[in-house]
């Protein structure tokens, strides 16, 4: 049985992993997080970045957010993480692998609060959560993208090796708008090579 195809349909008693960076936990969402996530992803900028968050952000929906977590992880569907700061504990954003076990592809999604961006927690995150999907869920192929009005999130992308693949014009709807979405992926092979030369 492939990584894959047990990731797919985990024992019922796995919980979801806790990564660790050198300023970064990232962790499983709790009931306790719901609040943070209102006021993180609340804020316009935020939901403006994204395809799903919605504005205004209004109460129950953070709390219904984090309740699907579990049951989409043991699936093998989905794993979020909580992006948190090691020393003060403070929650700062969400990170995730949507997972196609399939296809042995993950989309990787993230968001980050406002008042966190531009100091490389969201890239610090992305990087171990790339490495969790090649090396412990198997993935052949992990794939990004972002509205190609949001550049910042680009070079993210390319600061994690991902290659850019094209635009898919118009291809999504955000608050009535048709957004072009531009495509970045990356290959085991190519993670692997990143790795070997970085050593």
């Amino acid at each position: 049985m492939s990584v894959s195809q047990k990731f797919a349909r985990p024992d019922p008693a796995l919980e979801q992993p806790t990564l660790e960076t050198r300023r970064l936990v990232l962790r499983p969402f709790d009931q306790k997080d719901a609040p943070t996530v209102q006021q993180l992803a609340g804020r316009f900028e935020v939901a403006d970045t994204t395809l799903n968050i919605p504005h205004p952000y209004r109460e129950g929906v953070a709390e219904a957010w984090i309740l699907t977590h579990n049951q989409l992880y043991r699936a093998g569907a989905l794993v979020n993480f909580a992006i948190v700061i090691r020393e003060t504990d403070q929650l700062i954003g969400a990170i995730g692998l949507r997972v196609q076990p399939g296809h042995q592809r993950g989309e990787l999604g993230y968001w980050i609060g406002l008042q966190y961006w531009r100091l490389g927690f969201c890239t610090e995150a992305a990087d171990a959560v790339i490495a969790y999907g090649f090396r412990q869920l198997g993935l052949h192929r992990i794939h990004a993208s972002h509205f190609s009005r949001n550049p910042a999130s680009g070079r993210i992308m390319q600061k994690l090796g991902m290659r850019h693949e094209g635009v898919l014009r118009e291809h999504v709807r955000k608050w009535d708008q048709f957004e072009d979405l531009e495509k970045y992926a990356l290959l085991r092979s190519e993670y692997e090579d990143q790795c070997r030369k970085a050593k």
